[in-house]
């Protein structure tokens, strides 16, 4: 079965799925939470038992699968010292697959799958700025695979530290540092602030030397010289990506400047690394109380509470595996035309491209992501620009050996599915799921959790949903800056605290931090932007 999918017209609709697979207590659940409204206002008007409610849906949420540490990494198919230990191996929820699957497409054909036509299917919910935000948030420790030509290692840090600002080492942070005031090099442009230049005539700066842009190759050599310098080795790849990298150096620099000035006498090292504590905190904060709040149907609205927190069963040090990487490879989000400043521009031409950015302006190319709806998630609605992508994770999903979409249906708490229609009821998808794989015990996790039909108002199908929902939780929550003992004033500074209690949502930080336009702009993840 390896013959490309038929392609029949496309309706993107799911109502001829079957539900019954999905769980009795799965149906309750995702009942109670995206109904009763005024319940749900009422229970987040009451402090006391909006945060024991917090803390209770939050350990719901990631007791769904058995609480780290994982008996095994991609070190080996058993428990070793080594696989409990050593973070450099990729972690996983299941043992490697060894069974045969002759049947299975060939990854390239599997990619195929996934291919858009034309401009594609636009989400209702989300806007081009959520797999923006997405990308820039998640390429800082979802470390591509491959580290030596083994697919098996990562050089993750496996928790939010900001390495997509500030570098995976010293070395790297070394060379983005002005060394004075806490500060990060930068330089003005039409008078807002922007990174230094990576390149001068198409060389790599000598000050930059230690910074690794992944396929560097493939950047045009007419776009190099517009490519700013960051410690992320992919933040250069896209839009989007790019424009929050911009957005907090310029935070970075805010809030250090006002560190520097209300402590005259601390250092460089201890303004750079206080102001350093803010930003991952006020990162993980946004990414619960904006980005998570956006991608749950429900009308319960998730809360920081590092006080709570740290008493759950499931608090423990952070391993990223390879489901999770896999799950979030959201390349139908990103859409193939940006409308920006009124004018249509490819997806091509918006890869490594700085220059675009210091052209529009931070404010206005975030009012254009905000306005423009993103892609619709699922299969058929990737921009072929990046099916080589899809054909690689599919390559990396065999190479890993990891267990087919069924096995992670039963390990997450969803009834294995028995029939093709209880992943989807679309016609298009269901035919081209029959015609490569034959049934749903052959399909690959990888296919599986994008081929499932959006629920309940979700972005995603069931079980996507459900492994985000695991690992965003505990990625984010078990953070060391955020136990009671550090989660104080000695840690960020009373300016610190009193910064992280008023940034709620990316606007606060992008209205902050346009001082060459005192224009007001919208900044949403959604379509219906969050009162």
């Amino acid at each position: 079965m390896t013959t490309t999918p038929r392609r029949v017209a496309h309706t993107g609709a799911g109502d001829g799925r079957d539900p019954s697979r999905d769980g009795w207590r799965n149906r309750v659940e995702a009942h109670v939470l995206t109904h009763y409204a005024p319940l749900w206002r009422a229970v987040q008007s009451n402090r006391w038992l909006y945060r024991r409610t917090n803390a209770a849906l939050t350990d719901l949420a990631i007791l769904k699968a058995p609480p780290r540490p994982n008996p095994l990494s991609t070190l080996a198919p058993y428990t070793s010292w080594a696989s409990l230990t050593d973070r450099s191996y990729v972690g996983r929820h299941l043992p490697p697959d060894t069974a045969p699957h002759p049947g299975r497409p060939a990854p390239a054909v599997a990619a195929e799958l996934f291919r858009r036509d034309g401009e594609g299917a636009t989400c209702a919910r989300s806007t081009a700025l959520l797999p923006a935000f997405a990308q820039w948030f998640t390429d800082g420790f979802l470390r591509g695979h491959g580290r030596g030509g083994d697919p098996r290692r990562t050089d993750s840090p496996h928790t939010i530290d900001m390495v997509q600002l500030y570098g995976a080492n010293a070395e790297v942070t070394a060379c983005l540092r002005q060394f004075e005031g806490g500060r990060l090099k930068s330089r003005t442009v039409g008078g807002g602030e922007f990174p230094p230049l990576l390149c001068d005539q198409g060389r790599i700066r000598a000050e930059f030397e230690a910074l690794k842009p992944v396929r560097w190759e493939d950047v045009p050599e007419q776009l190099r010289d517009t490519v700013f310098a960051a410690g992320g080795d992919r933040a250069h790849a896209h839009l989007g990506p790019m424009l929050v990298n911009v957005l907090f150096l310029r935070e970075h620099n805010r809030i250090a400047g006002l560190l520097a000035r209300a402590h005259p006498r601390w250092d460089d090292e201890r303004l750079f690394q206080t102001t350093r504590n803010i930003l991952v905190v006020m990162t993980i904060r946004l990414v619960l109380e904006e980005y998570i709040n956006h991608l749950t149907p429900f009308h319960f609205r998730f809360r920081l509470d590092p006080r709570r927190t740290i008493r759950s069963s499931w608090y423990r040090e952070n391993w990223s595996t390879i489901e999770f990487s896999l799950v979030y490879r959201w390349h139908s989000l990103i859409p193939s035309t940006y409308r920006i400043g009124g004018s249509d521009v490819p997806l091509l031409h918006t890869l490594a491209n700085g220059r675009l950015i210091e052209e529009r302006g931070m404010g206005p190319l975030f009012d254009d992501l905000s306005r423009q709806p993103a892609g619709r998630m699922g299969l058929f609605n990737t921009d072929p620009l990046l099916l080589p992508i899809e054909e690689r994770s599919v390559e990396v999903s065999r190479e890993l050996q990891v267990a087919p979409y069924n096995d992670y249906r039963e390990h997450f708490g969803f009834p294995r599915a028995t029939s093709l229609r209880q992943v989807t009821g679309d016609p298009q998808v269901l035919e081209a799921l029959h015609d490569l794989y034959g049934g749903v015990d052959e399909l690959d996790l990888y296919v599986g959790i994008f081929a499932e039909d959006a629920r309940h108002g979700s972005l995603f199908g069931n079980l996507l949903g459900r492994i985000i929902g695991i690992d965003s939780f505990s990625e984010a929550l078990t953070n060391p800056l955020l136990t009671p003992r550090l989660f104080t004033a000695e840690t960020f500074s009373s300016e610190g605290m009193d910064i992280l209690r008023r940034t709620r949502t990316l606007s606060d930080v992008v209205h902050r931090n346009i001082p060459e336009d005192d224009g007001r702009y919208l900044v949403s993840l959604g379509t219906k932007p969050t009162p």
